[in-house]
């Protein structure tokens, strides 16, 4: 039957993501899997988060994408270690492309790691990647209404990255509305307005991720 193939899967993924998640604590790892649409800016933010906290951690980042290696270039260049997953149109990671990618990763001496999934939300949600936590990027380029209209990408997170607050004055976004459908389906999702252009808002984000990380060497 269908139902119990897709249960299949999803249990097969489960359990690939919690011996992921056990090396991952093992290590010392705080591991995220950071997802949005595409264009909400996932990738300069990262490539700023990268850049700003070098002197810092040990960062490593796992890059999907349908088909170029364009973001594994981009993450590249700010010195962390990356490797790309083409999933040839398919619109998610799973446990089991992580798990390769670590083993040609190397994840001894990592702090933090960042599996940036497909531009899209609604699969990535639904496939842990062996993550603590996930992380999802709404911009002010899209609609307020996207937690209301996507809820289960927000009711999964751990944080809710507002991203590109610098064009508030050029879009029609209500920040206030956005925060309350957030709110109304994850109380307790942490969100943090930035702009990876300017740096605003950056260091709240990057607060978070020393508490974080410091919880994983306890």
């Amino acid at each position: 039957m269908k139902v119990d193939v897709v249960r299949n899967i999803l249990e097969a993924n489960d359990s690939v993501a919690a011996d992921l998640n056990a090396q991952f604590t093992t290590k010392g790892i705080l591991a995220l899997n950071l997802m949005s649409s595409p264009g909400s800016g996932k990738t300069s933010l990262l490539e700023r988060t990268l850049t700003d906290l070098k002197s810092e951690f040990s960062m490593a980042v796992i890059e999907g994408d349908c088909q170029t290696e364009n973001d594994a270039r981009r993450v590249a260049a700010t010195g962390a270690r990356a490797v790309q997953i083409n999933t040839k149109g398919g619109c998610h990671l799973d446990s089991s492309m992580v798990r390769d990618a670590c083993a040609q990763l190397g994840l001894d001496g990592t702090d933090i790691l960042v599996v940036e999934n497909v531009g899209n939300l609604v699969c990535p949600a639904e496939f842990s990647v062996g993550e603590d936590f996930k992380v999802t990027i709404l911009s002010v380029t899209e609609g307020d209404d996207k937690p209301e209209k996507y809820p289960f990408i927000f009711a999964e997170s751990k944080v809710m990255i507002l991203n590109k607050i610098d064009l508030l004055p050029y879009v029609n976004f209500n920040v206030d509305r956005a925060c309350a459908f957030a709110r109304s389906v994850n109380q307790d999702i942490a969100i943090f307005p930035v702009s990876a252009t300017t740096g605003e808002g950056m260091t709240a984000w990057y607060d978070w991720l020393r508490r974080e990380r410091a919880k994983k060497q306890l």
